[in-house]
């Protein structure tokens, strides 16, 4: 049984066996021979004490393993002692191999499926999943970024704030809510958290409140994608206020449709254009509704901020009444937001990593029942193979630059060279995922 076992500080002493289990009696190979009070090696027996701790499967089993442990008494010190366990996590009543492999499976699977699979209960999964996202929270460091991006996204029916590095379009983190006092925490105690230089957002308050009170330098700009959403939004409310005069196969018709509403017009082809022609030829107010949704994003297309400012000033002021109102949400998020959307034409950064992001989310929703936001938020970040990490070469320096004509002098050696871990690639992980590799 010792090959199966293979725990060589233990001495097998019987073996059950049942339908599910392995029932292993043992004892410790070499009994201690000093006292862990006083160092003394003048000791004698005090008996001795069962202690059940669990292993790693075997055959598919589970395994217990009962330890018969020796309780010592040191005539020294006068104080009795039980020998420790050698191959035991501490402050666990499991060996430090089953420690190791409860802690990479609970980024796989839930805890119950684990807890059943090696006899232990749902809380000690738990709490071993706690030690070990604690310890990788401290050993997996990510770089500040330089330029970064903040939004959210829906874990678990709750909106999660999400960091990312913008510059190489990685997640560095993930919040278990948005709001200020969270952010402003995490913000604070990133390091060299004066590097960032820019921060882009969509236009909630609490994220802008957060930068300027913690990141009083950095740029904030709001990411361009939530203001195009806003303009696509405000022309679907047009498209929705005429339903009521169309019947049922014009409805369907509208909401097929609705697709070449949302596209560029540069990007309509001969038979979108025409099929959209039609729509706003019998729908004057769709009509319009649509070209001021193309004049707003035209906008974009200025290099100069002076310019943007210009032509949104100009396009507000062309709008119908009937129009605006549709687009009365768009209008005051700019009037509130003037200063962070106008922003992009100076600093024009983007929340690039949305659409793989959205990706990610939806399969992790799919796969994150029975999962916890913490479980999931781990997988997320620390799943092995989907971090973008850089080793910079090593330089070689002069061993000794003043020995100069020397042989010494040629002898190189290898400087330090510092791991950069950039963040989670986000469509590597969901490549991951979508192979059940994680």
């Amino acid at each position: 049984m010792l090959s199966i076992l293979n725990l060589r500080r233990y001495h097998v002493l019987s073996t059950r066996e049942d339908t599910h289990d392995y029932h292993i009696a043992a004892e410790t190979a070499n009994p201690p021979t000093q006292c862990i009070h006083c160092g003394s090696d003048n000791l004698v027996g005090g008996g001795r004490q069962e202690i059940m701790i669990r292993d790693h499967l075997v055959h598919a089993k589970r395994v217990a393993i009962y330890v018969s442990a020796r309780r010592l008494h040191c005539r020294e010190c006068n104080k009795t002692f039980t020998e420790s366990l050698p191959d035991v996590a501490e402050g666990k009543r499991m060996t430090a191999r089953l420690y190791q492999w409860i802690a990479e499976q609970s980024l796989k699977r839930t805890f119950t499926s684990i807890a059943e699979d090696v006899g232990c209960t749902e809380g000690t999964i738990r709490s071993v999943f706690r030690e070990y996202i604690a310890k990788l929270e401290e050993t997996v460091i990510f770089e500040t970024p330089e330029w970064m991006g903040i939004d959210e996204i829906h874990i678990i029916k709750k909106p999660r704030l999400v960091v990312s590095n913008i510059e190489h379009n990685k997640v560095v983190n993930i919040l278990s809510d948005r709001n200020k006092t969270t952010v402003s925490n995490y913000l604070f105690r990133l390091p060299n958290r004066n590097s960032i230089k820019c921060v882009t957002m969509d236009m909630w308050l609490p994220y802008k409140n957060a930068v300027n009170a913690v990141l009083p330098s950095a740029f904030i700009v709001v990411d361009k994608f939530h203001v195009v959403r806003m303009a696509n939004q405000s022309l679907e409310v047009v498209r929705k206020s005429i339903r009521e005069d169309l019947t049922t196969k014009q409805r369907r018709g509208l909401m097929h449709d609705r697709f070449f509403l949302l596209k560029r017009e540069s990007e309509l082809k001969p038979f979108e254009r025409l099929t959209l022609e039609s729509w706003t030829r019998n729908f004057p107010v769709l009509g319009e509704a649509y070209q001021a949704k193309e004049d707003f994003l035209r906008i974009y297309d200025h290099l100069d901020i002076s310019d943007a400012l210009a032509a949104y000033d100009t396009w507000q002021s062309g709008l119908s009444l009937g129009v605006a109102t549709a687009f009365k949400p768009l209008i005051t998020a700019v009037k509130n937001w003037r200063t962070e959307i106008f922003a992009y034409f100076d600093h024009p950064v983007t929340n690039a990593y949305t659409e793989s992001l959205n990706n990610l989310i939806r399969c992790v929703n799919r796969i994150g029942r029975g999962y916890s936001f913490d479980a999931l938020r781990a997988k997320i970040l620390f799943t092995k193979g989907a971090h973008k990490v850089i080793q910079p070469t090593p330089k070689f320096e002069r061993r000794d630059p003043y020995a100069i004509g020397r042989m010494t002098h040629y002898t190189p050696t290898v400087s330090a060279a510092r791991t950069i871990n950039y963040g989670v690639d986000t469509s590597t992980l969901l490549r991951l995922l979508e192979e059940s590799k994680v």
